[in-house]
């Protein structure tokens, strides 16, 4: 996402160079399973108050917050959620454990956030200290205890009964440390402490940034995420127990491939089995850490039409004794690149469907980094399917586990992003050692996902470095996916490494006219940014920014659902293949969502939204021939009932419609003669050029059309190509920059419309028929 637009002719310019069995009981959240071993929160502790309140925020528990088993995809029945009231303090960077913790903060919230109950500002200066008690349960009593975090931001230190367990850098990746050794078999105390220098070090950071708490004046940055944000718990295992299972479905030949990850898996065995209903439907049998192919005859496949999903579970064996023993679960689905009609596509499981989604941040007013539950979670995807999206990209932020699994859930395509380091910096050594481990780790913990299709390494250049080696390195440790190498390679500077599966563009508003590539499938990774501020909704009244305000609820459905059939009737012909628009909800001070920051208000048409992506998808299974035009001399005549004796023709500069005939001047048939050529700024386009004036082409200026001379200029090329698309008895002309703008005729006057825009030239009425053309015979040879 680009920085706030600065207002530039007229408010809306910008421009840019199920399955049963264990997941019936994942569904169920296991919450029953899982009360942590520790006493009520004291009565003293209380929430701060939230800069704005969403449906869950008053819903969460003090001492059992986010209740839910936390790791769907490798689950045991046995754990204990440490999440609740921890002691809590803040000393200088550099100090030791201090003496006293005199605050209290719920975990799993940030120290940010209201949710947590402190609140505040953490700077580079600071580190957080954490403590709490536990006693393990008497039934663990033979097994190992593992100490799980979700995620914790930054550089987390871990002591436990004093004794130093482990130390983890990563502020997106899951970490864990079996601290059986350091029990005591009664209470026991667990320490952590944080550091978290934000954007100021050299770490992946994301969109945080040091910021006051309280709402204020802001941009596309948002504040800081400091700590403990995800789930700590404990669970018991064997000596030799399974850590990970790396699952990837084979449709060639009908299995699913998996390799059962274990700790002390020497001389043991592993045996994985895949159900459906409770009924079996292929198991085998390997070596721990090798791939095992698990048949699965007929699979029924995962799509977001179809999210099905099968049981899996995996056991460790010692002879035929069963040690360990882990529940999961898999989609069987493909998801690659082909040609389509002779256009590179990317096809899920062998078929091309158009992915249509929504930048997704992930932040939350009362929770900051940590949605209130895990049903607040669950509701961004949710809206997703309701407003008939197909795909999310998760920006920048890596969400926990359980959001992974609703989306594999509910049947959503997943980009996920590696959060980016800063802005405007060469990352040194260190830090780029330091973020290829973290992805390293972020791909491992969700490779498994059926919902993943495709890793996003970098955002309009943020942090770049060594693009093309990182995708070709993306690839090769996960082929089974999508990679794209830089969202963004037209925008802010950024380096094309010139790899990858995908060429990505962002065009604000757009949708825009990114050009597939022999090598590439063409997207869209960021347009829209369409804005409209709810009162009372709004997290700093009057400070809210979008690309592009509407002055209505009616005006933003109107224009929304525009961009959306502009994409169905322009851009998939052309070669698009995806598009991610900005974006499902309002942060911060970005206005521009389809709901507003606190999720208590849809601001579009759910479903007029809805209708309008399914035409979308549904456009996509048969897609369109793009739209050719004959080069060379030809004439534009009107398609308008009872103006179909005029043509499109320069006078004094200006572009008017007037009557030709063949009684007509040398002058005027001259004059609405066009030489149509590749477009100046787009090869997938086209521009016209004078045939009497050379070197001067149709272009729009301040929405008027008009002829003038190429001065060579990006700016200039850009408005003086128009895209071709299909219209009734003609053909429709978009311009390239502005696109879902049409060159349109209007009392003989030419104009760059808007479907549902608020000037004089894009009136309703006749819209359509104003702005379809017919390609005839020149005039003036």
């Amino acid at each position: 996402m680009q920085p706030a637009p600065a207002p530039r002719r007229g408010t809306w310019w910008r421009r840019l160079t199920a399955g049963t069995g264990l997941l019936a009981l994942l569904a169920t959240a296991l919450v029953g399973a899982a009360t942590a071993p520790a006493a009520a929160a004291p009565a003293a502790w209380t929430p701060k108050p939230a800069p704005m309140t969403t449906p869950w925020t008053n819903q969460v528990s003090v001492d059992n917050p986010l209740p839910e088993y936390p790791r769907p995809q490798l689950t045991r029945p046995d754990w204990a959620n440490l999440n609740g009231i921890w002691d809590f303090a803040v000393t200088g960077r550099d100090a030791g454990q201090p003496a006293s913790f005199s605050e209290q903060i719920r975990v799993p919230f940030v120290a940010e956030s209201s949710l947590s109950g402190i609140k505040r500002k953490i700077t580079q200066n600071d580190k957080l200290w954490y403590k709490r008690t536990f006693t393990v349960p008497a039934d663990w009593n033979g097994r190992r205890t593992v100490l799980n975090f979700g995620a914790s931001d930054w550089q987390s230190t871990v002591w436990v009964n004093g004794t130093q367990v482990g130390a983890h850098k990563g502020g997106f990746d899951s970490f864990s440390y079996d601290i059986t050794p350091q029990l005591n078999g009664g209470t026991n105390t667990v320490v952590v402490s944080v550091y978290d220098p934000t954007q100021t070090g050299g770490q992946a950071v994301g969109k945080q940034r040091i910021n006051d708490v309280n709402p204020h004046e802001g941009g596309i940055f948002y504040t800081g995420a400091s700590g403990i944000w995800q789930t700590v718990w404990l669970e018991p295992v064997a000596a030799s127990h399974v850590t990970r299972l790396d699952m990837t479905p084979n449709l060639g030949n009908s299995t699913l491939r998996v390799k059962v990850q274990a700790a002390a898996g020497g001389g043991r065995s592993a045996r994985v089995t895949v159900s459906s209903g409770g009924t079996v439907v292929g198991t085998a049998t390997g070596a721990p850490g090798a791939d095992i192919s698990v048949p699965v005859p007929s699979p029924r496949l995962w799509s977001p039409d179809d999210p099905f999903l099968y049981d899996v579970r995996a056991e460790l064996l010692d002879g035929t004794t069963v040690v360990d023993s882990v529940g999961s679960y898999a989609g069987m689905r493909s998801i690659g690149i082909a040609k389509v009609d002779n256009i590179l596509r990317p096809v899920l499981n062998g078929k091309f469907v158009f992915q249509t989604g929504t930048l997704d941040q992930g932040y939350w007013p009362d929770g900051i980094y940590t949605a209130p539950t895990d049903a607040a979670l669950r509701s961004d995807l949710q809206a997703h399917k309701d407003l008939g999206f197909n795909m999310v990209r998760k920006h920048i932020k890596v969400e926990p586990q359980r959001w992974f699994y609703w989306a594999d859930k509910l049947g959503l395509l997943v980009w996920q992003d590696m959060p980016a380091m800063d802005t405007g910096k060469t990352p040194d050594s260190a830090a780029r050692t330091q973020w290829e481990a973290e992805y390293h780790a972020v791909i491992d913990q969700h490779r498994s996902s059926p919902s993943v299709v495709m890793w996003v390494n970098q955002n309009e250049g943020w942090g770049q470095y060594d693009q093309a080696r990182i995708a070709d390195e993306v690839k090769a440790y996960d082929p089974s996916r999508l990679v794209n190498n830089m969202s963004g390679v037209n925008c802010c500077g950024s380096v094309d490494g010139g790899n990858g599966d995908v060429i990505d563009n962002h065009i604000y508003v757009g949708p825009g006219n990114t050009a597939p590539t022999a090598t590439r499938a063409a997207v869209l990774g960021e347009f829209g940014g369409l804005g409209y501020k709810v009162p009372g909704h709004e997290w700093f009244p009057g400070g809210g920014f979008s690309y592009e305000d509407q002055a209505s609820l009616s005006a933003l459905n109107n224009r929304f659902v525009g961009l959306i059939d502009s994409i169905r009737v322009g851009q998939l012909p052309a070669g698009l293949s995806a598009s991610v628009y900005t974006e499902i909800t309002d942060v911060e001070n970005e206005a521009n969502g389809l709901l507003t920051y606190d999720r208590q208000v849809v601001k579009v048409d759910t479903a007029r939204v809805k209708a309008a992506n399914q035409a979308l998808i549904q456009a996509s299974r048969t897609p369109p021939p793009p739209v050719t035009l004959p080069t060379g001399n030809r004439s534009l005549r009107v398609t308008t009932p009872g103006h179909t004796n005029k043509y499109l023709r320069h006078s004094q500069e200006l572009a008017y419609t007037a009557v030709v005939d063949s009684g007509s001047t040398a002058l005027l048939k001259n004059d609405a003669t066009w030489k149509v050529v590749t477009g100046l700024a787009n090869g997938n386009c086209y521009s016209f050029e004078s045939r009497n004036y050379p070197g001067e082409y149709l272009r729009h200026r301040d929405f008027r059309v008009r002829r003038d001379a190429n001065d060579g200029s990006a700016l200039f090329k850009a408005d003086a190509t128009w895209c071709a698309v299909a219209g009734q008895g003609g053909v429709r002309l978009s311009s390239a920059n502005l696109p879902g703008s049409y060159l349109r005729h209007i009392d003989s006057e030419v104009w760059l419309a808007t479907p549902g825009g608020g000037h004089a030239w894009d009136n309703a009425a006749t819209f359509t028929e104003d702005t379809t053309w017919a390609v005839d015979s020149p005039w003036a040879p």
